[in-house]
């Protein structure tokens, strides 16, 4: 699996979830203690966040990792 498939799939997944849950990108970076701007880096797959940023993003969303990071759809 390349960088960029995976980049591509979190940064859809990210966004897809973001939107379920109806909150802006200030809303979320600030719960995951991230700026904006670097929020919408990730989800325009321009920034690769490190697990602790993804862990805070989770968190602040109220989903496990896979939901947003799917190992099984990777394996595809």
């Amino acid at each position: 699996m390349n960088k960029e498939k995976i980049v591509e799939i979190f940064s859809a997944n990210l966004r897809a979830e973001r939107a379920r849950k109806k909150y802006t990108q200030e809303q979320l970076a600030e719960v995951a203690e991230i700026t904006t701007e670097y929020l919408s880096k990730i989800e325009n797959g321009k920034a690769c966040p490190t697990i602790l940023v993804i862990t805070n993003i989770a968190l602040a969303l109220g989903v496990n990792i896979d939901k947003l990071l799917p190992l099984d759809e990777l394996r595809n």
